[in-house]
Formats: structure tokens, C-alpha cells, sequence
């Protein structure tokens, strides 16, 4: 397993249906990047409670809505447009790029709020997966994560 969050993360990500449930949770409202970061505590065993979700929480909301989204958006509007447009096609290739290294961003903001915890191992199974996974996501793209996550542990 991959102490690093960020190589945790893209190994995580190219395993086979992880990409597709990780997108399908993100348009049900999850912050695939929390979701993410999720996986690797409850591989590593961290204890997850309460003041530490809300912490992970308060971390990455204002970095998703302020930076990440905004980019996001910008990109997903091009789409259409780059078609006959390689210039257009170009400049979305950036953002998108600029997207993925704001999300990079995050998940090393995330790994530097866990830090401390990383030495308190817990004494039941934690289920950080649950806790930051918005009310409304698949369940079967959760379970999808958390298979992958645990194959990479092993």
C-alpha cells in the first residue's frame, strides 16, 4: 500500500470500475477527492470519529467550491465546442490539467489534516468510506471503491 495519499489515490483510480463509479458518485454530490482520501485511512486503519470527518470536511468543501468546481466547469462547457475547434481543444486540455493538479492539491491537504491520526491505528474497523460518502451515493459504487481500495492493500 502506497503511504502516499496522491499515489494511493491515481493507483486506486486505474483499477477497473473505480473511475466509473468514482464519476458516478461525483454527480450524485460526492467529493470523489474526500472519497478518496477515505479509502486510504480505512486501509491504513485509522480510527475515524466524528471531529475528524468534520475536519476533512471543512477542508476540502471551500477547496472544491472555490477552485476545483470552477475549473471543472469551465471544461465540461467546452466539450462541445472543442470539436471543431483544436485551439478551444488546447486551452480544455490546460484546464483539465489545472483541474487534476487543484484535486492534487487537495488530496495533499487532506494527507497533511490526517497526519496526526496516522499513528492511532483503530481498534475496530473504521469505515471513513461511510462517514464522508454523501447520503444520496450508490451504494454499489461505494462497495466498487471499497474493494479496490482493499485489493491494494493486501
Amino acid at each position: 500500500m502506497h503511504p502516499d495519499l496522491w499515489r494511493f489515490a491515481e493507483t486506486l483510480y486505474q483499477q477497473p470500475s473505480v473511475e466509473d463509479a468514482s464519476l458516478l458518485l461525483q454527480t450524485q454530490g460526492a467529493d470523489v477527492c474526500l472519497l478518496l482520501c477515505a479509502t486510504w485511512l480505512d486501509a491504513r486503519q485509522i480510527a475515524c470519529n466524528e471531529e475528524r470527518v468534520a475536519a476533512l470536511r471543512n477542508l476540502a468543501q471551500p477547496w472544491q467550491q472555490q477552485v476545483v468546481l470552477p475549473l471543472r466547469n469551465l471544461r465540461q462547457s467546452w466539450r462541445e465546442a472543442t470539436q471543431g475547434d483544436p485551439a478551444l481543444a488546447t486551452l480544455r486540455e490546460q484546464v483539465k490539467k489545472l483541474e487534476l493538479d487543484a484535486e492534487r492539491q487537495l488530496l495533499e491537504r487532506l494527507a497533511a489534516c490526517a497526519q496526526p491520526w496516522l499513528s492511532r491505528q483503530a481498534s475496530a474497523q473504521p469505515d471513513w468510506l461511510q462517514s464522508l460518502a454523501p447520503e444520496c451515493g450508490s451504494r454499489d459504487a461505494l462497495q466498487t471503491l471499497r474493494i479496490a481500495a482493499a485489493q491494494l492493500s493486501v
